[in-house]
């Protein structure tokens, strides 16, 4: 079939089932483009496979075994996002809060990764589980629902980098806040707004010029990251059990529920315990988005985000258990001058030096969530480019001749993050409300496809499948993130006032809105959903013996 024929077809099919003029003009628009055919025969397995889901391929593909469980355990940066995070469930109920709350809310997060993982074994693209919107919804919805969960994922990707940028600079200060000494109510030296918003522009400048190199340098700092990760995590606890001379008591670390947070009743309360554990693993598709640039990408990024997540759920739990029993006094904790409660705990127990290395090795590990956060979203960029869903797509999509990276979208990014921590000057929690939104837009653009998977029944699996347990494992990770996301949304101290609000609700409102106005208003003009970029062309031996070239249609 030529490419002139399949297009025609392609184009009277939406005709058919599209009852929108503009939808149909879009697609006329979009077939008028130039298909690039590529041989079957020049291809490795990776590139036919990439190429039969409509791409070309266009990265080096670096990233080994090792490399890419590196990769998948830093997004979490379990040790330094348990580090950032642990005075949730600390002022939600006391430690009884962090433990349990572990527990239960990381098996609903692994039923989500795992759910993930199938999807990305079956479509390894750099779109991630954007792009598995074009085969598990039926193509009347296609560009409906993938514009809707690419909005989603671009909104999780920068504002997930963002507050791990801030987060960056707040350890950072809170270790030299620590080293300046301590006085009779504090530090020597407080961090300030100015102070922290400063080191997180420079923090992010500094990933950019890092993810501007090519995939193998990218590869090779990325590599031996989890092993260190590792030391850092068990030399911590280790010493932390050894070192600690104030430990609770079991009876307290397991059952004291001790709300600090307003909420009546106190069971309510415990529940934001959970947002600890839903803001350390998330972002389960940014291994998805490297699958591009990984060997063999339907067997390693699946089991490579099945991994980390599994050692970031066990390693996390563990962790805050050890956490918890070094806590001293809750009130006094929660009170520190540092304004982080683990750097503070490290103080406590190891002193100014002790206290002050490993805050300095959190600052380390999340950088390297920063590092590879900007990677998969400089990623997202690309992909979601390629399809031609954001203004200016064409300059977003351009990869670089030198490195074979998409650099016009590491720095679209870059920007996009500083501009949004530039709100901290004004208002913490506004920038709040906008780190709030991570965990649920990420989340949902993943449930988004996983709840199109079972509804539709048109999935393929790839080489890491479910099977029957598939269809309960992917409904618990729907409803539970229906049940996390209205925990998110909820403002976690009460009284509720205008400096404790949580503005995530306005602003999830707010994005959806824009959403459904700007498909409306332009995106329908243009957008048809992920585009076929390449037609694969195979050799076979016609009936008479000669060689034919057959063209492979990918819709």
């Amino acid at each position: 079939m030529s490419l002139s024929v399949a297009n025609g077809a392609e184009l009277d099919d939406v005709k058919n089932r599209r009852k929108s003029s503009a939808q149909v003009k879009a697609l006329e628009r979009a077939l008028e483009k130039p298909v690039e055919p590529v041989e079957a025969s020049e291809l490795s397995e990776e590139d036919r496979k990439l190429a039969e889901l409509g791409y070309i391929q266009v990265y080096k593909r670096e990233f080994s075994w090792l490399s890419c469980i590196s990769f998948a355990v830093s997004i979490s940066g379990l040790f330094a996002s348990v580090a950032t995070t642990f005075v949730y469930p600390l002022e939600a109920g006391g430690t009884a809060s962090a433990v349990w709350c572990w527990l239960i809310s990381g098996a609903g997060c692994m039923c989500i990764a795992i759910s993930v993982s199938e999807l990305a074994s079956a479509y390894p693209t750099s779109g991630g589980l954007y792009f598995t919107c074009k085969y598990l919804v039926p193509e009347r919805w296609v560009p409906e629902i993938s514009w809707l969960c690419g909005w989603f994922n671009l909104l999780g990707q920068v504002a997930g980098l963002a507050s791990t940028e801030y987060g960056c600079a707040q350890l950072l200060l809170a270790a030299v806040s620590m080293a300046s000494g301590p006085t009779a109510d504090g530090f020597r030296y407080t961090p300030t707004a100015r102070q922290t918003v400063g080191v997180s522009a420079a923090i992010t400048f500094m990933h950019g010029a890092l993810n501007s190199l090519n995939t193998g340098y990218l590869e090779k700092i990325t590599r031996t990251y989890v092993i260190f990760h590792f030391g850092v995590l068990v030399s911590c606890c280790i010493a932390l059990l050894v070192m600690c001379d104030f430990k609770n008591s079991s009876s307290f670390v397991w059952t004291s529920v001790v709300p600090d947070a307003g909420w009546s009743p106190a069971g309510w309360s415990f529940l934001f315990g959970f947002l600890s554990v839903s803001w350390t693993m998330t972002d389960y598709d940014a291994t998805a988005h490297i699958a591009e640039e990984i060997k063999n990408p339907e067997v390693k990024a699946p089991w490579s985000i099945t991994i980390a997540l599994a050692f970031t759920y066990i390693g996390g739990w563990l962790f805050t258990i050890v956490l918890s029993y070094c806590t001293g006094d809750v009130a006094t904790l929660l009170a520190s001058p540092l304004e982080q409660s683990v750097a503070q705990i490290f103080y406590n127990v190891f002193g100014p030096a002790g206290g002050t290395i490993f805050t300095v090795f959190a600052f380390i590990i999340l950088n390297f969530t920063g590092m590879t956060g900007m990677q998969a979203g400089a990623r997202t960029f690309f992909a979601i480019a390629r399809d031609e869903m954001i203004p200016l797509s064409r300059i977003w999509a351009k990869m670089n001749k030198t490195t074979h990276t998409p650099l016009y979208s590491v720095w679209l990014l870059t920007i996009l993050t500083v501009c949004i921590n530039l709100i901290g000057l004004g208002s913490y929690t506004a920038i709040a409300a906008i780190f709030n939104m991570t965990a649920i837009a990420l989340d949902w653009s993943y449930c988004i496809p996983i709840l199109c998977k079972m509804v539709f029944g048109r999935f393929k699996p790839g080489p890491f499948y479910l099977g029957k347990f598939g269809f309960f494992i992917n409904l618990w990770a729907v409803l539970w993130t229906l049940f996390v996301s209205i925990i998110f949304i909820l403002p976690t101290i009460r009284p509720v006032t205008a400096e404790n609000m949580n503005y995530a609700s306005v602003i999830l409102a707010a994005v959806v809105i824009f959403a459904v106005i700007y498909w409306y208003a332009s995106g329908r003009f243009y957008y048809t959903g992920p585009r076929v970029k390449a037609q694969l062309i195979e050799e076979s031996n016609g009936i008479d013996g000669t060689s034919e070239h057959i063209e492979k249609c990918v819709r």
